[in-house]
């Protein structure tokens, strides 16, 4: 429906604690060096559940109302001026960071850390729960006929595993422990059995994620209680060479210090629900433990569309649960709450 400046869509907005809302946005023609993509599907991720159950994400408050969404693929509808390469019914992976590329850390290669950045999907930036958005040529990945838009939504997580994988420098042969089998677990063990890691422990309280774990490259699954005496056993006393904490929950990080041997590496990439998180300080100083922080990704989204092509069939049983954007409320209690055997829920517009 055409408005008084551009067109009327659809988006669903969190406006309070566990409460979404249908409403009417709208959107104009995409600006020179713009597409105009609709989106086909989002990936719910752990931050936007932080956000849907505490009102916050890793301290930050969120203000209402607010639009979430940041793992999205769709296809171009409208393009601006200047575009050249894409054309309208392109399909691709899209990229929720807008960068301003001359800040000292954009500088520096690490955009990641832009001290202007624009994350779509936190407050002020809406995500990417609506019917459509414009996005630089840049923040639009092409994907081949095969992929579909649900495996295309991965590559934003996948991204983030292949980035921290890359800040651990993972050698061939390493072995690796992960704490937590949500999507973004499950996607760094994929990671890790793509780089050529060693045998890889996935540590996991429910027993669904446990064997979604196995399904997609963990060599033993084990429940949070067996996996400091499981894990020192299977390697002769001496620990993991990286143990990564992908759960952020309160003793995730401790047991990803307990577990990793001395002189190792210990990726936080999980986002704790407060500011401040216990640690097992003892630990990190008695082992000279390197703490490693994941910050999203930093440009590894081709690298990740290039093995969700590869590999598709090791992240196809990830893809559980897709539920219409009218349903949003019902995708979100299901993936908050860990039901019905769910591993990543997509969302459609």
């Amino acid at each position: 429906m055409r408005c008084m400046w551009g067109y009327a869509m659809r988006a669903a907005e969190l406006i309070a604690p566990l409460t979404f809302q249908l409403t009417e946005m709208e959107i104009g023609d995409p600006g020179p060096g713009e597409v105009q993509v609709r989106v086909e599907a989002v990936g719910v991720c752990g931050s936007d559940i932080h956000a849907y159950t505490e009102g916050a994400v890793g301290g930050n408050p969120n203000v209402y109302p607010m639009l979430l969404g940041h793992e999205p693929a769709g296809r171009i509808v409208k393009a601006g001026a200047r575009v050249t390469g894409l054309a309208v019914g392109d399909r691709g992976a899209l990229e929720p960071a807008l960068y301003c590329y001359h800040c000292e850390f954009c500088l520096s290669g690490h955009h990641n850390v832009c001290a202007n950045i624009r994350f779509l999907s936190t407050p002020g930036y809406p995500g990417f729960f609506r019917e459509l958005v414009n996005l630089p040529v840049a923040n639009f990945k092409a994907i081949p006929a095969g992929m579909s838009y649900g495996e295309a939504a991965l590559a934003e997580p996948l991204a983030i595993a292949l980035h921290s994988l890359r800040l651990a420098s993972i050698g061939r042969g390493e072995m690796v422990a992960v704490i937590g089998a949500g999507p973004i677990g499950l996607l760094t063990i994929a990671a890790l059995r793509a780089a050529g890691a060693g045998r890889i422990w996935a540590v996991e309280p429910l027993a669904h994620r446990r064997e979604l774990a196995r399904g997609i490259g963990a060599d033993v699954a084990l429940e949070p209680g067996e996996a400091l005496e499981e894990i020192l056993r299977g390697t002769g006393q001496r620990g993991v060479d990286c143990g990564f904490d992908c759960a952020a929950g309160e003793e995730t990080t401790s047991q990803a210090m307990q577990i990793t041997r001395n002189a190792g590496r210990v990726v936080l990439t999980g986002i704790h629900t407060t500011a401040f998180a216990k640690v097992d300080a003892a630990a990190m100083r008695r082992k000279e433990l390197t703490l490693l922080n994941v910050r999203r990704s930093n440009h590894e989204t081709d690298e990740a569309l290039e093995l969700l092509g590869a590999q598709a069939a090791w992240f196809a049983p990830l893809l559980t649960h897709t539920r219409e954007m009218e349903r949003i409320d019902e995708a979100f209690a299901i993936a908050s709450q860990y039901r019905d055997g769910v591993g990543k829920m997509m969302v459609r517009p």
